[in-house]
Parts: structure tokens; sequence; C-alpha cells
């Protein structure tokens, strides 16, 4: 795994054993060529962050700061790691806990999100939930884009409240859902 462009282009990124499953390059690539391959600024939040992967690329495309939401221990000590190979660790913001908690306690920090990665283990997907809990904590921006992964066989709803999905793209096993307003 690495990073596909930008300013932190072509370092290699760690990748957690046995606790979860990164998003291949090809399929990160895909991502970052429909939702722009490059960022003026913002803020990003990946929830269920892994690696950091999608954090660390959007970081590394142009986009400001990162939100990085994790409850593994272990996937959290490999975070740290590859956001310590960018050498750019204020640039990134790194929470341990559940991701329905995290949301309350960005909503806190009065936060707005241009780019939000969802990636969840298959089994435990409540991305509906996530997706409306984004919208009544006021954490998107105008013209946030969401990024969210699933099983391939998993079909999300056209209409979460107020956000659309826009975009619905098949890779093999996984299925990609872009969203806005």
């Amino acid at each position: 795994m690495r990073v596909i462009s930008g300013e932190f282009r072509g370092k290699r990124l760690k990748l957690t054993k046995d606790t979860t499953r990164p998003t291949t390059d090809k399929v990160k690539e895909s991502i970052f060529n429909i939702i722009g391959p490059y960022f003026d600024g913002g803020v990003c939040l990946d929830l269920f962050a892994g690696s950091g992967a999608l954090g660390i690329e959007a970081v590394s495309r142009g986009m400001n700061q990162a939100v990085l939401v994790e409850r593994n221990f272990k996937a959290m000590q490999v975070i740290k790691g590859n956001v310590e190979l960018t050498k750019a660790s204020e640039r990134f913001k790194l929470l341990k806990k559940d991701v329905n908690l995290a949301l309350a306690d960005l909503a806190n920090l009065a936060l707005r999100f241009d780019l939000i990665f969802l990636d969840p283990p298959y089994k435990e997907q409540e991305i509906e939930v996530q997706l409306d809990k984004l919208q009544v904590f006021d954490l998107l921006t105008n013209d946030a884009v969401i990024v969210a992964e699933t099983a391939a066989e998993v079909v999300l709803p056209s209409n979460i409240k107020k956000l659309t999905q826009h975009r619905r793209q098949v890779y093999g096993v996984t299925t990609i859902h872009f969203f806005g307003f």
C-alpha cells in the first residue's frame, strides 16, 4: 500500500494484520479520479480509518487537514506510524473511539467536513445511520462529498435525508457509493 499522488507520493504505508480490510491502490486511485484528483484545501474525515490511507491520500492531494477515526488499538498504532511517515503530523487529528461517539464529539468542535470516507467492516455497516448523523450534527459543508465503501451486494438508498447518491461504482467484491447534496 502506498500514497499514489501528491505531496506524499510514493510513501509506503504500513497495514494492519487481520484487523482491517484496506482499500486497494486500484480502488483508491479510481475514487480520487472520480471525486477530483487534487484539492484546494478543505477538511477530510476518514471514519473507520484502518491504516489511515484514504485520509493520508486526501491530505497528500491538497486537503488542509484530516481527522482519522478508528476504534481498534492495533489499527490506531499503524495509523500513528503512517502519519509520522508524512512528516506532517500537525495536519492530522487522530481519534481512537467508536465512530458514532466520534461524530457526536466532532459536533461539539464545530468542525465541518468537505470530504468524508466511510469504509466500515462489511459485517458492521451502519452507513445509513452515520450519513444521518453527519447531517443531524451539521458536520458537512454545502459541497461535501461522501465516499462510502460496501460489499458489492449492498445497495444503499438513493436519498438519505438531504443527501443524494450521485454515483455507484462496483469493483469486484467492493462497491463505492458517492453522496452529496
